[in-house]
């Protein structure tokens, strides 16, 4: 591979990847990612790059629009922080922004070898619901300080 991946060039493909008719197309990023990729959010965890490509095509099956806005990158190194907000528009339900975080760890030849995602799925989605998220913050709260 030509580029190796820097913050600059990450801009670069990430802007790519979304706001295409609403509909994201990972296919200019996969090559970037390494065969023995891990990745792991909050509620799923897979290992090998064919199943993180079925995992991506899964959530741009679900979503009847998808779209991201890089809102920091920073480098030290092999691992790259992205933090990002991400608005999801599914087939039957209003449009949720999710905010998180992404940590890539790239190998000696520049691929993506690890991604972790942070991110608080459902209470950005509950935030969208009326009355439900101020109920469910206020449980957090309660719960957890």
């Amino acid at each position: 591979m030509e580029n190796r991946l820097d913050i600059e060039l990450i801009r670069t493909l990430w802007s790519k990847t979304y706001n295409t008719n609403g509909k994201p197309d990972w296919s200019h990023l996969f090559p970037y990612y390494h065969e023995s990729i891990i990745f792991q959010d909050s509620i799923q965890r897979v290992e090998g790059k064919a199943a993180f490509e079925a995992l991506c095509n899964r959530l741009a099956d679900r979503c009847k629009e998808l779209k991201m806005e890089i809102i920091s990158l920073s480098q030290n190194e092999q691992i790259i922080f992205m933090q990002w907000e991400m608005t999801m528009m599914f087939k039957k339900f209003p449009s949720s922004i999710l905010y998180g975080c992404s940590k890539l760890t790239l190998n000696e030849d520049s691929l993506i070898i690890e991604q972790r995602d942070y991110y608080d799925l459902w209470g950005d989605i509950f935030d969208n619901i009326p009355r439900f998220g101020k109920a469910y913050r206020k449980f957090m709260h309660k719960k957890f300080g």
